[in-house]
């Protein structure tokens, strides 16, 4: 008897949990729970009503957002866009061939972060070199000085991103590397890009964020590692408080 195989969708995944949040409150939209022009209501709430954490509800929100369908007014919150119902009924009634790929969780990339980037420094730092590269990443975030100009913020996220991930080029791994790439894929994604942008809005922040990352790459330069790792650990939780 000849055998038979079921060919797979590759495509399956689980869903992220920002995810299903999102799907939750784009149903309240269309249910008319949740009014065009109305104030959602508030992260705690909505952490409350779908049984979540608040960074979970942050990371939906600032997926509706990218989609349009919701806007965040700071210090007033967030409200459903007057086209909210238009654009799902759009999006429901012009299927795309190709389904969209979900951005990872910012939380989660974090998470990877916390475990690798102790990790690589430390291999960095063994090698104690200094970087053209990763000085001029710092030089550029050094030049930033005001935030809310979109030239100057994409520089900044440029930068930012790409700091991190020569970190993994100064350890002279190449599969190092190669996985920081990954990671560094995820921190140039729409929602990572959005949460990021909306929790680095003052130019003090903006100065903390550059004396940690000069703390960092001066800890590896000079042969550091227990510093190095420490400096970074502590870098990757504020950003994690920064973001939720």
């Amino acid at each position: 008897m000849g055998s038979s195989f079921v060919e797979l969708d590759n495509s399956f995944r689980p869903q992220q949990i920002y995810e299903q949040v999102s799907e939750r409150i784009r149903a309240e939209i269309q249910s008319g729970r949740f009014a065009a022009e109305s104030r959602l209501p508030s992260e705690r709430d909505l952490a409350g009503l779908f049984g979540v954490g608040r960074p979970a509800v942050r990371e939906a929100i600032g997926a509706l957002q990218n989609e349009g369908l919701v806007v965040t007014k700071r210090n007033s919150g967030t409200f459903v866009c007057a086209n909210a119902l238009d654009l799902l009924s759009h999006a429901r009634s012009t299927p795309s061939s190709t389904p969209r790929v979900a951005d990872f969780s910012p939380m989660s990339t974090l998470e990877v972060r916390l475990v690798l980037e102790p990790a690589i420094v430390r291999r960095a730092a063994v090698r104690a070199q200094r970087d053209r590269l990763a000085e001029q990443y710092l030089t550029q975030m050094e030049s930033v000085h005001d935030i809310d100009d979109l030239a100057q913020r994409d520089l900044w996220n440029t930068s930012d991103r790409l700091f991190h991930r020569q970190l993994a080029v100064m350890t002279g791994d190449g599969l190092m590397v190669k996985i920081a790439d990954e990671v560094a894929k995820t921190m140039d994604q729409p929602l990572w890009r959005r949460l990021k942008d909306e929790a680095i809005y003052e130019a003090g922040r903006i100065r903390l964020y550059v004396a940690e990352h000069r703390l960092i790459y001066e800890a590896v330069v000079n042969g550091d590692a227990d510093a190095a790792a420490f400096y970074v650990e502590q870098h990757i939780k504020r950003v994690s408080r920064d973001l939720t």
